[in-house]
């Protein structure tokens, strides 16, 4: 769809009468991101929305921050003529579902995080586990983001490279490399495999500049209020993910409101994989709030959920 002379490419799939749930590829990815869950999404009843972040795979680069992709995401949902929807970010996707939900005014019914990062500023010790590139590129922050989003694009030009060649075969054995043992053990299944793959060569296609800026997104300052995300939050963890540690989701259950925490022992960044019926299910479940404001109801107490 053409966006104020951009262009963002949008994917639909799943039930097209289906409730609408808008999903936040991760960092980096595309929205080819879910193609392995696309029938899942119909069987559940859901109308899956995805888009590309500008400069990922057929999106038209741009400098952008949190504030802005949700400013996409419901020029999405107006062209699509959706009125309510719920948003699920998978990683660094997760920050952008968010994004979305504050100050909705009620549009969002409900957004879901799964592997997500909080605010890195404000969690301790985020910030030290950043390698020195990052951490040198965060130190331009917040004066030059131009320059912080070059030097994060940097770190990425490796991983594209791998895209890149040999149909990215190499892909899935770099990024293996960050992951749990669960998730490696995800990676064997050539279903997931070949859709990591697949959406790495489509996030990398133009380059590596989305990537760069969406880290400054967010692990940069935010430039939202959580205090505007009046609806229920959902939250998914692993308690072994070394890419978004337990720390992340413990601070966003803490400071939202009405978050639920989901925290799975055993499990690591990709839980998105083995859990998205489930995720797409609380996110639809039936909402009877009054679409024209948020929902007046008391604050749902924060929950961990060790299944």
């Amino acid at each position: 769809m053409g966006l104020g002379g951009r262009v963002l490419r949008v994917r639909e799939s799943g039930e097209p009468d289906g409730t609408v749930v808008m999903y936040f590829h991760g960092t980096p990815g595309s929205r080819l991101d879910l193609c392995f869950g696309e029938q899942l999404a119909a069987e559940h009843g859901v109308r899956l929305v995805s888009f590309d972040r500008p400069g990922y795979g057929g999106s038209t680069p741009a400098p952008f921050g949190l504030a802005s992709i949700a400013a996409d995401a419901h020029a999405v949902a107006d062209e699509l003529g959706v009125a309510r929807f719920a948003t699920l970010g998978m990683s660094g996707g997760g920050p952008a579902a968010l994004a979305a939900a504050a100050g909705s005014g009620g549009r969002v019914i409900r957004a879901g995080i799964a592997s997500g990062p909080g605010p890195f500023e404000l969690i301790p010790g985020a910030l030290d586990g950043l390698d020195g590139d990052d951490r040198r590129a965060v130190s331009l922050l917040p004066d030059d983001p131009a320059a912080a989003a070059a030097a994060f694009a940097a770190g990425f030009e490796p991983l594209a490279e791998l895209s890149r060649v040999s149909g990215g075969s190499g892909v899935v054995p770099a990024l293996e490399a960050m992951l749990s043992s669960r998730d490696r053990e995800l990676l064997r299944d050539e279903r997931y495999a070949a859709v990591l793959a697949e959406t790495m060569r489509e996030a990398f296609r133009q380059g590596t500049a989305g990537a760069g800026w969406d880290n400054v997104s967010w692990i940069g300052r935010w430039d939202i209020d959580l205090s505007a995300v009046h609806c229920p939050v959902l939250l998914w963890y692993g308690r072994d993910d070394p890419l978004a540690p337990p720390a992340h989701g413990l601070w966003l259950s803490g400071n939202l409101p009405r978050a639920q925490l989901v925290l799975r022992d055993g499990e690591g960044h990709l839980g998105i994989y083995e859990h998205l019926g489930e995720m797409l299910d609380k996110l639809t479940e039936a909402d009877t709030t009054d679409p024209a404001r948020p929902d007046p109801a008391s604050p749902d107490p924060a929950s961990t959920v060790h299944p």
